[in-house]
C-alpha cells in the first residue's frame, strides 16, 4: 500500500515474527515523528540505502545500510530517506518470543 509520504508500507509476518517493511521511493521521503508503547515498540534495521533519523532526545543521526536501531519506549523519532529505494525493516519486540 502506498502512503502520501512517498513510502511502500508491507506487513511483515514470519513464524512469530511480526513487523513492518517500508521502502521509501524517493529522497526526502519521511515517515512521520513518533513513539511507541510497550506494545508496538521496535527495532530497526536499515536494509537499504542511508537515513537520517531524528528526535528531541536523540538528535540527529545518519544511518546506513546494516545498522540496527533498539528502541525503548517513549523516544520520538523521524526517518528522513537520504538515497531513493531505501529500506527499513521494523520488527516488534513484544512478539519475537524465544527462538530455538
Amino acid at each position: 500500500m502506498t502512503n502520501p509520504y512517498g513510502l511502500i508500507v508491507t506487513p511483515l509476518m514470519m513464524g512469530r515474527l511480526r513487523g513492518t517493511v517500508y521502502t521509501f521511493e524517493k529522497i526526502g521521503a519521511v515517515l512521520p515523528m513518533h513513539k511507541h508503547t510497550a506494545i508496538d515498540v521496535h527495532i530497526t534495521i536499515v536494509a537499504k540505502g542511508r537515513f537520517r533519523i531524528h528526535g528531541p532526545e536523540i538528535g540527529d543521526k545518519e544511518y546506513e545500510e546494516g545498522a540496527v536501531i533498539d528502541w525503548d519506549v517513549g523516544v520520538d523519532h523521524e526517518f528522513i530517506s537520504l538515497t531513493e529505494g531505501a529500506k527499513l525493516v521494523h520488527i516488534l519486540k513484544n512478539t519475537v518470543g524465544e527462538m530455538i
